[in-house]
C-alpha cells in the first residue's frame, strides 16, 4: 500500500478516503530532520506548510506533492521538476471564504465594532460613542485589488455590492464586469483600500515596496490575504508607525507561525490574524477531499485535475 505524508492534519472525512488507498503518516513536529526521514518513506505529500528546497532530492520515493489549497509557493517547483515529482493544487475552493475574510478585515479597519464593545464595557456610553467619530463608509470609495484570480474576483463582487468602485491592473485576460483597469502604481495612489490576493512569485515578491506605500493616501488601508513576502514588512511597519497610512491587516507573514519577538506584534493600527482566512470547517473539508482525490489520481497513474506547470 502507498504511504502519504501529511504535513498537517486534514479533515477526518478526507482521511477516511485516503485510508482507502494509502497509509496516512502525519508529520509529528516541525523538525526538518523528521520531515526528511518520513518523506523518504512515503509516495506522496499533501502540503500545508513550506517544504525545504531539497526535500525531493532527499525523498526519491515521492511521486506526487499536492497542495492543500491554491498557492504552490510552499512547494519547491524546481526540485520537483528535477525529481520528476507531479505537483498539483486545488484552486478556487476557499476563494469565497478568503474574500469574505478580506472584506471583514476591511470593515474592521473602517468601523472597528469590537473597539466599541470594549470601550462600552470598560468605560462609558459617551466614550464608546465618541469612537464612532473616526468611522467611515465603504460606499463611494475605491478598492484596489492586486491579484484578480479566484479570490480577487470574489472580493470584487462583494465590493461592488457595497457600492465601491473596484480597480485592478490589466492582465492578458479581460477584467470582469465591475472592475476598471489601472496601472499598478496608480492603483496605490488612487485607492482608499487595497486588497492583496496575488500569488507569491518572482514578480510579486516585495511588490508592496516603500515607494508604493508612500504613494498611498494617508487615509488608505492595506489588507494582505496573499503571502507575507508580497509586502516589504519593514516598510509597512515604518508606514504604520509614522502614520503615513491609516491602517493595515495581514493574515500572512514572512515567517509562520509569527515569531513571539516579531516587531509586527507591537505595530500600531495593524490587525494581525493567524493565516486563517480560508479556515472555515466546511471549506477545509472540501479542500481536504479535493487534495486526497488528486493524490489518489496521481498514485494510480492518472494525470491530476489541476497540474502545476513546473519551471524548466
Amino acid at each position: 500500500m502507498h504511504r502519504v505524508l501529511l504535513t498537517d492534519p486534514i479533515h477526518p472525512d478526507a482521511e477516511i478516503l485516503l485510508r482507502g488507498f494509502a497509509e496516512p503518516v502525519l508529520l509529528p513536529d516541525a523538525d526538518h530532520a523528521t520531515l526528511y526521514r518520513l518523506a523518504a518513506e512515503t509516495d506522496g505529500i499533501i502540503v500545508r506548510r513550506n517544504l525545504p528546497d531539497d526535500i525531493f532530492a532527499r525523498a526519491p520515493r515521492v511521486k506526487a506533492a499536492v497542495r492543500h489549497g491554491a498557492g504552490v509557493d510552499m512547494i519547491p517547483l524546481d526540485g520537483a521538476h528535477a525529481a520528476g515529482v507531479t505537483v498539483a493544487n486545488v484552486p478556487g475552493i476557499n476563494a469565497r471564504a478568503v474574500a469574505e475574510f478580506a472584506i471583514a478585515c476591511l470593515q474592521h479597519l473602517r468601523r472597528p465594532v469590537a473597539a466599541l464593545d470594549a470601550r462600552l464595557r470598560q468605560s462609558s456610553w459617551d466614550e464608546a460613542r465618541a469612537l464612532s467619530g473616526g468611522f467611515s463608509l465603504l460606499e463611494g470609495t475605491t478598492l484596489g485589488i492586486v491579484g484578480l484570480g479566484s479570490v480577487g474576483v470574489q472580493v470584487a463582487r462583494i465590493a461592488n455590492g457595497f457600492g465601491m468602485k473596484v480597480v485592478s491592473p490589466q492582465r492578458a485576460r479581460p477584467l470582469p464586469e465591475g472592475v476598471d483597469a489601472i496601472d499598478l502604481d496608480a492603483l496605490f495612489a488612487a485607492s482608499d483600500h487595497i486588497v492583496l490576493s496575488c500569488p507569491l512569485n518572482a514578480e510579486t515578491l516585495g511588490l508592496v515596496s516603500r515607494d508604493r506605500l508612500q504613494r498611498m493616501k494617508p487615509t488608505g488601508v492595506l489588507i494582505n490575504v496573499a503571502r507575507g513576502p508580497v509586502v516589504d514588512t519593514a516598510a509597512l511597519i515604518e508606514a504604520l508607525t509614522q502614520g503615513r497610512i491609516a491602517g493595515a491587516s495581514t493574515d500572512v507573514y514572512d515567517v509562520q507561525p509569527l515569531p513571539a519577538d516579531s516587531p509586527l506584534r507591537d505595530c500600531p493600527h495593524l490587525l494581525l490574524t493567524p493565516h486563517c482566512a480560508g479556515s472555515v470547517p466546511s471549506v477545509v473539508r472540501d479542500l481536504s477531499l479535493a487534495a486526497v482525490d488528486e493524490m489518489q489520481r496521481v498514485l494510480a497513474g492518472q494525470p491530476p485535475r489541476n497540474p502545476i506547470r513546473l519551471s524548466k
